[in-house]
């Protein structure tokens, strides 16, 4: 699902042309679980929660107010909610929602991968599980969440629409320029990061994940260029890294996950030179965790991306002279492109 194909139409979104650039965090948290094996509404292990103070520091010695977009374990663990509580009542962090279906409430979708995108569902099932984990959040937070993060950047075309009933002011889901639909999920190769207004009466601010491609093939035609150096018999000739060490092509995503610092850097000046001024890195909370997620696997490994983070917050502060900012305060800068 591109934007162009999902009602209605966006918006873009015009930010004062004087602004430096802005970088947000938004962490999503959520449960460990295995990442390649079947989706159960079991596998609820919160555990990692205990570590979420590791990434708070550095971004408290930034002065970053990060997002934590929670989900239905989270939110409803003693163990996933007490680590979060103290930061978000001191103001330090905002708390959003993150949805995964297949452990949010109601239960009536089958279990596959498909239905791990809440954009794939049926609209009222879609709203009821939204509406559930928004509950829990007040409930247990004692406020209501006005960000949203779709789990598996599963946005649907209904979503805007049951985002805005429920109250919510910004939705982060989009990952271009990144394409799920081989496993069923949303099409985001044709979009860029810029934000949009993706409800009619601009009720509801989207704000990307941002994620591109750079290099000398970087244009309109990146993305048939990278998914064809994909195929197998290149992909075993290993030209996705000749394209990328060669300084043609490379797709990354802004994320001390599965991202080295020089390419964030690369990716970050390269989206700089073509306009864009608002950036959102992310990651996910059982990263800091060694053996809950692919990225982090053991105790050096979690040394490194928390490096990765520190050092990408001080180039975007120092050597870019950018600022930190919220989606909040985003929200309070846009203005729409017309009227």
């Amino acid at each position: 699902m591109t934007r162009s194909s999902a009602p209605p139409t966006p918006e873009p979104v015009i930010l004062p042309a004087d602004l430096p650039p802005l970088l947000m965090v938004v962490v999503d948290t959520e449960e460990a679980f295995d990442w390649q094996a079947p989706f159960r509404r079991d596998a609820i292990s919160v555990e990692a929660m205990a570590q979420i103070g590791l990434g708070q520091a550095i971004c408290d010695a930034f002065g970053v107010k990060p997002v934590y977009v929670i989900d239905h374990p989270v939110a409803t663990q003693a163990a996933g909610a007490d680590p979060l509580r103290p930061i978000v009542a001191s103001g330090r962090a905002l708390l959003g929602a993150h949805l995964h279906p297949w452990n949010t409430p109601p239960f009536e979708e089958e279990l596959n991968a498909r239905n791990s995108y809440p954009g794939n569902l049926p609209a009222p099932l879609e709203a009821a599980k939204l509406a559930n984990l928004t509950d829990a959040i007040e409930q247990n937070f004692d406020l209501r969440p006005q960000i949203y993060k779709a789990g598996r950047y599963g946005l649907g075309p209904n979503t805007p629409a049951i985002l805005d009933r429920l109250g919510y002011r910004i939705d982060l889901s989009p990952s271009p320029p990144f394409d799920f639909s081989p496993d069923g999920g949303p099409d985001f190769s044709g979009d860029d990061a810029r934000p949009f207004w993706s409800t009619p009466d601009r009720g509801v601010l989207t704000l990307p994940t941002t994620g591109g491609y750079y290099g000398l093939l970087a244009t309109r035609q990146a993305h048939r260029i990278y998914r064809f150096s994909h195929r197998p018999p290149l992909r075993k000739l290993r030209l996705p890294g000749i394209l990328a060490r060669s300084g043609l092509l490379n797709r990354v995503r802004l994320s001390p996950e599965g991202a080295t610092l020089p390419e964030m850097q690369h990716l970050t000046r390269f989206l700089l030179r073509q306009g864009l001024r608002l950036f959102t890195l992310s990651y996910h909370s059982p990263s800091l965790l060694p053996g809950c997620t692919p990225y982090v696997r053991h105790r050096d490994d979690l040394a490194a991306f928390l490096a990765r983070l520190h050092n990408y917050l001080a180039f975007f502060s120092q050597q870019l002279g950018g600022r930190f900012t919220t989606p909040l305060e985003v929200r309070q800068l846009a203005r729409p492109s017309h009227g």
